[in-house]
């Protein structure tokens, strides 16, 4: 069971995760957040009122409210991202976020094996290589390495912080919807504020009533892939969680390359490799 839901988990991460830099390409990342996540949220409340799940409210919730506050930083910031692109290089580096678990550990005592050691040397090694340090041609643009950084340890938080949020299935569906909630307040705050200073919140022709369906998908496979993740951790061991998890970059970078053709430069996927390889180094130790 852990290593079904753990590789569905990188089927929908990975699908969501291609599916939201397309679409930011032509929309902007705030209103592609915003919209996505409260279909995600009507979805999630329709579950939990049909499943009683407001039984499991309790102080945990706070936890799920303060994923919400991250989470939309961090979509935000990896949209942004993957517009900029190459897909395939942004979205494996965005696999470092697993720090974040490690760095809890080591809060609470815990001591970093030799093979975490060696994967915080490899996905560091990763990032500067994916940048593109090479004398001919043009690197990946350096806002789109930052981007993925910022965007990469807000995910590793909301996942630490999600996975505290809930001990029961029913408890999961209400720490979603909160999440959720508190998604859509922040991004529709930051939305507003942009707005108010001038920024488009839609493209030319107003609200993209086409990409809805698109929108949805990203929205909804994005909070399926935090519900099977988290199952999946709680049905077996972390680690073999993580790491079959871990690989959802992949389905993003082939998504990338079966249908927008992007070629990657040597160094470039060279850097992207190490960097999920360090991941799973960190995963694994």
């Amino acid at each position: 069971m852990t290593a079904l839901f753990a590789l569905a988990t990188s089927l929908l991460w990975g699908l969501a995760d291609f599916g939201g830099g397309l679409l930011t390409r032509r929309t902007p990342a705030l209103t592609v957040v915003v919209v996505s996540q409260a279909i995600a949220a009507v979805v999630l409340g329709v579950i939990v009122v049909f499943t009683g799940a407001w039984s499991e409210a309790g102080d945990q919730l706070w936890f799920a409210a303060a994923a919400g506050v991250v989470g939309p930083i961090a979509l935000i910031c990896f949209y942004k991202a993957l517009a900029l692109g190459p897909m395939g290089v942004v979205s494996p580096l965005g696999t470092v976020g697993v720090a974040v678990p490690v760095g809890v550990g080591l809060f609470l005592g815990e001591r970093p094996g030799l093979m975490q050691v060696a994967g915080i040397a490899v996905a560091v090694l990763g990032v500067v290589l994916a940048g593109g340090p090479q004398l001919r041609g043009a690197p990946v643009q350096r806002q789109a390495i930052l981007l993925t950084l910022v965007a990469a340890f807000g995910f590793g938080t909301v996942f630490a912080l999600i996975a505290e949020a809930s001990t029961t299935t029913t408890g999961l569906f209400l720490a979603l919807f909160v999440q959720r909630v508190v998604n859509v307040g922040a991004g529709g705050l930051a939305l507003y504020a942009s707005s108010r200073r001038g920024v488009a919140a839609f493209p030319e022709g107003g609200f993209p009533w086409r990409s809805l369906p698109a929108l949805g998908f990203v929205g909804l496979a994005d909070v399926a892939a935090n519900g099977t993740y988290v199952v999946a951790a709680h049905h077996g061991p972390v680690t073999v969680a993580a790491v079959l998890a871990s690989l959802y970059p992949v389905v993003t970078a082939l998504a990338a390359r079966g249908i927008l053709r992007e070629r990657l430069r040597a160094v470039q996927a060279a850097g992207a490799g190490l960097a999920l390889v360090g991941t799973l180094l960190l995963a694994t130790g």
